[in-house]
């Protein structure tokens, strides 16, 4: 079996493109380009929270490194480095091989280098810790919303949910499995939005930490959400689409005069992006409407100690 040494050398010992040093020290060195601030944010996913033991580890490896994308893309950062700490139960190199192919092929799309991390035996669990940089005053936050701005969102939501529920619907589980982080988005939305923040444990609930951080209300018809194609029923629907997890989006908002720029961005893109609602004066709350103009019970998105 191979040692703990060997393992990171075979599969995770790249060459590094923006890095001074990379993986094989005791630390790395990295260099911010001038007049860059740093950006860092680390997401732990462990097997039977975020996963199943079943789960293809290629898709593991995408999904553990695509999370951490998101969270940049929602501070309008661009990736460049990150570290992975990995604890398994026992070194099986399928798994392994196939982890770090998923995981390098997307840190290959979006430039990202590989700097350091750890391994350790133990029930399986992954944590990335990503660094990116963003022109200094140009970092997109939860605060800074105001009254009378657009509500924006990007792709589809509530497909990831309906995927976890259903696994049988394959183009559900591909969104599951396989996020697409928006992160020409966020970096593009620099100066033109006033706030972001992906959408990982749902819409309702990451639009109320925009709220929350910005000191205002948002008003929101159900209608004008972006809806993944088809749901089995409509309290499914609603669930989905309002507080399923994993979506990985972006909810953005942007002033009224950003409109046509924000419409050519999206279908320079190829990207769906819906203008769903606007920011009001008075309580962080978010007000729901149906078509016919009625509140709706907002849902509760996902807590990881709440039952």
């Amino acid at each position: 079996m191979p040692s703990e040494f060997e393992l990171i050398r075979r599969h995770f010992d790249r060459p590094a493109r923006h890095t001074l040093l990379g993986v094989g020290d005791d630390a790395a060195l990295v260099r911010a380009s001038a007049g860059m601030d740093l950006a860092v944010s680390t997401d732990l996913l462990a097997e039977g929270t975020h996963f199943r033991a079943a789960d293809e580890p290629r898709a593991i490896g995408h999904k553990a490194l695509a999370v951490n994308l998101s969270d940049m893309a929602a501070m309008g950062a661009a990736p460049r480095w990150a570290t992975l700490a990995l604890a398994l139960p026992r070194a099986d190199e399928t798994w392994i091989g196939g982890f770090a192919e998923g995981f390098f092929a997307l840190a290959a799309r979006y430039g990202v280098d590989l700097v350091g991390g750890d391994t350790t035996r133990g029930p399986c669990a992954v944590c990335v810790t990503i660094f990116g940089e963003v022109p200094q005053g140009f970092a997109l936050y939860r605060a800074g919303a105001a009254p009378g701005d657009d509500i924006w969102v990007s792709g589809e939501l509530g497909g990831a949910a309906l995927g976890l529920a259903r696994p049988d619907i394959a183009a559900a589980a591909a969104r599951l499995h396989l996020p697409e982080p928006r992160v020409e988005l966020g970096e593009r939305l620099r100066g033109l939005a006033t706030s972001a923040i992906d959408v990982s444990d749902g819409f309702a609930q990451d639009l109320g930490h925009i709220l929350a951080r910005s000191h205002a209300g948002a008003l929101v018809r159900y209608l004008d959400l972006p809806k993944f194609a088809s749901f089995p029923d409509r309290d499914t629907e609603l669930r989905c689409v309002l507080a399923g997890g994993d979506d990985y989006e972006l909810v953005f908002t942007a002033p009224q005069a950003h409109r046509g720029e924000i419409e050519a961005l999206g279908a320079e893109l190829l990207l769906r992006l819906s203008r769903v609602g606007s920011i009001q004066r008075g309580e962080p709350k978010l007000v729901l409407l149906d078509a016919s103009g009625v509140q709706m019970l907002v849902p509760q998105g996902y807590d990881h100690f709440v039952a």
